[in-house]
């Protein structure tokens, strides 16, 4: 067995596994909280990425804009990332298998590269172009592709949730009976 197919059966069998795997409230919760975290994500990263291509203008400062927002960025980032090791968690072996999962961490990976660019190399201008001059091109550039990559981030995302390959049976001890009044 190799390396990657032990790391996730052992996640499978850890009581974080079970317990989401098991638990009938666990999943929606955990995958809602997931959503609405990568919702602030995107969102307010593509405010800063809009400013870059000068859209609606270039009034307000890149500098302001980024310093608001990210700290919502980081701290939604990170609880998207808990979430989603959490929702990985039951079912590892069949997500290490899926291609919409890989490509979403591919893309995520792209996302980085393409932040870490930007913020390593066209950032340190920012005093250039902070307001009222259009961004220059390579900061145009990393805004487009940003906001390129978190699309499809958020396309393979949902992928997921079509070939996961879950196992839809309902436990024996759910019931079902959904009549009004309880009978």
């Amino acid at each position: 067995m190799n390396i990657v197919a032990t790391i996730a059966q052992t996640l499978e069998t850890s009581a974080v596994g079970e317990w989401m795997r098991t638990s009938l409230k666990a999943m929606p919760v955990i995958e809602a909280i997931h959503v609405l975290t990568a919702a602030v994500v995107f969102g307010t990263i593509l405010i800063v990425d809009l400013r870059l291509l000068g859209v609606p203008s270039t009034r307000r400062a890149v500098t302001r804009i980024h310093e608001e927002l990210v700290r919502f960025t980081w701290a939604a980032f990170g609880v998207s990332v808990v979430t989603g090791l959490l929702m990985f968690a039951p079912n590892a072996t069949t997500y290490f298998r899926n291609t919409a999962f890989a490509l979403k961490m591919l893309s995520l990976l792209a996302a980085g590269v393409n932040m870490a660019i930007f913020e390593g190399r066209t950032f340190r201008s920012v005093t250039a172009w902070d307001r009222d001059v259009p961004a220059p091109p390579a900061a145009r550039v990393a805004g487009a592709l940003s906001i390129l990559i978190w699309a499809a981030v958020i396309f393979f995302a949902r992928w997921i949730g079509f070939t996961k390959g879950y196992d839809f049976a309902v436990p024996d001890d759910v019931d079902l009976n959904f009549a009004f009044p309880p009978q």
